[in-house]
């Protein structure tokens, strides 16, 4: 055992007879060895080595439930509260439950703010934003600028000439395709193309 570890040992009644009337609950040796262990180096042993002893000399009280054993403060040695001061301390418990769940309202409402906010874009950001969508808005104008001032447009009633001339040529060479392979003959024709879709 090291000497720092050996006198924390040493002082580990004092400090848990402390800490137990300060917190006045019961508590588990593995309850008061997790919350103190970090702040005052305690190893597991000696605390409930601490707790035994300090239940044998009668400066704390012991419960044994099942095979867990419960350490709490000796009770007697506080005073007695009276009927009139437990319901000052309930009143007082209700009043800051109240302004618990208050706080806890407006630290909501405030985070909702926050992300809000955080989401939304800076100025700069948006100034960038409005410099990008204004040259791609002047790109755009820019190319309808070239398509009317193009002379080569094809008017609707032409689109629809060249379309039903393909059609017409189409439906001559799925006729002529059933002759040819009707008469099992060896003549090859390349499928009709396709129309693309407008």
């Amino acid at each position: 055992m090291s000497k720092g570890r050996a006198e924390a040992a040493a002082g580990a009644p004092g400090i848990l007879l402390k800490y137990l009337q300060e917190q006045n609950r019961p508590y588990s040796a593995q309850d008061v060895f997790g919350n103190l262990q970090r702040e005052h180096g305690l190893g597991k042993a000696a605390v409930v080595k601490a707790l035994e002893q300090l239940a044998q000399q009668g400066k704390i009280k012991e419960k044994v439930y099942g095979k867990q054993k419960i350490y709490f403060a000796d009770q007697d040695q506080f005073a007695m509260v009276s009927d009139a001061d437990l319901q000052g301390l309930d009143a007082k418990i209700v009043a800051l439950t109240a302004k618990v769940q208050s706080l806890q309202q407006s630290c909501r409402h405030m985070e909702a703010e926050l992300k809000e906010l955080t989401s939304a874009l800076t100025t700069p950001e948006m100034q960038k934003e409005i410099q990008e969508l204004k040259k791609e808005c002047a790109g755009y104008r820019e190319r309808l600028k070239n398509i009317k001032a193009a002379t080569n447009h094809v008017t609707p009633e032409e689109k629809e000439r060249v379309y039903s001339e393909r059609q017409k040529y189409c439906k001559e060479w799925r006729k002529r395709k059933r002759m040819a392979s009707v008469r099992g003959g060896l003549i090859h024709l390349s499928p009709c193309p396709r129309r693309k879709s407008a």
